[in-house]
């Protein structure tokens, strides 16, 4: 009986040894996962700040290349809007130089009638 009793009393000690080792081992994990919940919430904190960074960043580019597109887009249309009127002058010249060579033409067929005019005269005559 009282090897019974030891017997029992040595189950009672090492299975509370080993619910002791076992309870310090699993505290230890349970320590090791929340500190590396802890550094992926740290890490996934810097990655969210890092990448609303760079957001901001593109779109502060974005908003720079909008500007010199507008800037380059009023450049040419005033450019345009010159080639248009320097056109238009040179339509208007052009226009003028053919009105000119028309009354040219004009008093070159005059004279050209009146020659022809003049040769019937002398053929008739």
């Amino acid at each position: 009986m009282v090897k019974g009793l030891i017997t029992s009393a040595i189950k009672k000690v090492t299975l509370e040894l080993i619910y002791q080792v076992v309870n310090e081992r699993t505290e230890e994990i349970i320590t090791k996962i929340d500190e590396v919940k802890k550094r992926q919430e740290d890490d996934f904190r810097y990655l969210v700040q890092k990448i609303d960074t760079d957001i901001g960043n593109v779109r502060g580019e974005l908003g720079q290349l909008r500007n010199e597109v507008k800037s380059e887009i009023g450049s040419v249309r005033t450019e345009i809007g010159q080639l248009r009127s320097e056109m238009k002058s040179e339509i208007g010249s052009v226009r003028g130089e053919i009105a000119q060579l028309r009354n040219e033409i004009s008093q070159l067929n005059q004279r050209i009638d009146t020659i022809i005019q003049m040769l019937m005269n002398l053929k008739n005559n």
